[in-house]
């Protein structure tokens, strides 16, 4: 089987990596033009059809630099999905993108403003768990989506404590804006220098892990452009898991680790999700209740502490934990249990009949989530028990402990970001990284690399979701892609000998 331009595990043609390289700065560089002209910045009035963003102005030339620069950073991407030619290539060709977008304004989200006004609030005496930016006061209100003003904020008490010290230490919006980026850039260096470690422990090529989770759009684009605080948290999240990978069963060890899980969750809930199979990860020797008790302390030790000291410091106990109730407020198709209620409620509707099946096929989805969580979690202790104590097994099954619990903490993530009230397409990214350095058949890369690259072309720079704007097509389609992936996967386990 061949690629263009590469070959599975195999050399890249030097032409097609340079064509790839400037291919995707060109776009970047094209990205950022349209975000001077029409980014997320802080008086850009709200679109509310693709028509406006055509009038609106330099709309012709915004949408077509858009347009231009998300296809050619996507598709360079995508042509050495299999891996770049060395890892030393892969990052200075991922920092090559990034160097035109770090210097972008906002860009295809405003959520940097909801964050900074969060950040205000909580430095001007308002608990930002209990009311929303606009209540508090915030003096840049204006500048955040019109959905989120009135929304609690759902994030960690870390993340509030980071957002307060950038609104201090930057004296102004625009001084926020940019420590808040700086954070963000710290996030993927942090997750940069943890890639090449996690993909050794599992014996997959750095060039092609670091190229699928680095060069990746979505990373330049909506993690270091949108200063999203997933950046920060994903980072943590993969140090931590780093360090259980290289001292797995030490207290200290486990502790830090325990420490930098807390300080993800403290963040962002989703990387919660991990924490499982962080405890398998902790885990050194054979695979016993009692091991596991005895090791997975030490690490649950460590994140409880750390959420009580972040809680305690900022004065804001666990009230983030309402806000994320309100994280579905939004209803788009690019959620699949969001979009299969829709299309219930479109059809109820052709029956004069008003089913409202959002919210429960919502609430379905999160029990499936709870359930495929648990069975994720069983196989991934099962095949590790089978595996026993690998220090007395053959060397090529030394990378086959972290692999399992890095292959199961990537799906556990993937399965929460499908199933979510909500999806945007920066939520890829959590997945998108584990999986990159636990999948070592490159041919399974396609599945989650495809997805990623289809969400690239959700957002405009102004942050407006173009999911707004096909919300029955979307619906419909959505809907039938998981029937088709639900009858696949029925269909191939009949036929898979017991």
């Amino acid at each position: 089987m061949s690629e263009p331009g590469a070959l599975p595990d195999g050399p890249v043609r030097p032409v097609a990596a340079a064509v790839a390289r400037y291919a995707g700065l060109a776009g970047a560089v094209l990205l950022t033009v349209a975000g001077w002209l029409g980014g997320a910045l802080p008086d850009t009035p709200a679109v509310t059809s693709l028509g406006d963003a055509w009038r609106a102005p330099h709309g012709p030339v915004v949408l077509g630099c858009w347009l231009v620069g998300t296809v050619l950073l996507v598709g360079a991407w995508w042509s050495l999905r299999w891996g770049a030619p060395s890892g030393r290539w892969a990052y200075l060709t991922a920092g090559l993108w990034l160097l035109p977008l770090l210097a972008a304004p906002p860009f295809g989200s405003r959520d940097v403003y909801s964050y900074a006004c969060q950040g205000w609030s909580w430095t001007h005496g308002a608990d930002p768990y209990r009311v929303g930016v606009a209540a508090a006061g915030c003096p840049w209100t204006e500048s955040v989506s019109p959905i989120w003003r009135d929304t609690p904020a759902p994030y960690g008490p870390f993340f509030v404590l980071l957002a307060g010290l950038a609104v201090l230490l930057g004296g102004g919006l625009v001084g926020a804006i940019v420590l808040l980026r700086v954070v963000a850039l710290a996030g993927v260096l942090l997750a940069a220098l943890c890639l090449p470690g996690l993909a050794r422990a599992v014996g997959v090529p750095s060039r092609r892990a670091a190229w699928l989770a680095l060069a990746c759009p979505l990373v330049g684009v909506h993690l270091v452009a949108g200063a999203h605080n997933d950046a920060v948290g994903l980072g943590l999240l993969l140090f931590g898991l780093l360090v259980l990978v290289r001292r797995p069963g030490r207290p200290r060890a486990l502790v830090v680790a325990g420490v930098l899980f807390g300080l993800a969750v403290a963040v962002k809930a989703v990387a919660v999700v991990v924490l499982p199979f962080a405890v398998l990860a902790a885990v050194l020797g054979r695979y016993t209740w009692r091991a596991l008790l005895r090791d997975g302390g030490w690490l649950a030790g460590g994140v409880l502490a750390t959420l009580a000291a972040t809680s305690l410091a900022t004065g804001l106990g666990l009230g983030w934990v309402r806000g994320l109730a309100r994280s579905g407020d939004s209803e788009q198709w690019t959620s699949p249990p969001t979009a299969i209620g829709l299309v219930v409620d479109y059809a109820g509707g052709l029956a004069g009949r008003d089913p409202q099946a959002v919210p429960v096929v919502r609430a379905v989805a999160l029990a499936v989530l709870a359930v495929l969580l648990v069975v994720l979690w069983w196989r991934a202790w099962t095949a590790l028990r089978r595996l026993g104590d690998v220090r007395q097994r053959a060397a090529r099954l030394s990378a086959a402990r972290p692999r399992v619990v890095l292959t199961g903490a990537g799906l556990a993530l993937a399965a929460t970001v499908l199933l979510a009230p909500a999806f945007h397409p920066w939520y890829a990214t959590w997945p998108l990284a584990l999986l990159a350095v636990a999948t070592v058949a490159v041919a399974r890369t396609v599945w989650f690399v495809a997805p990623c690259a289809g969400a690239s072309l959700l957002a405009l720079p102004d942050g407006t979701n173009l999911a707004r704007f096909t919300k029955a097509p979307g619906a419909i389609l959505m809907t039938a892609l998981v029937v088709a992936v639900v009858v696949v996967t029925v269909l191939r386990a009949r036929r898979t000998p017991r």
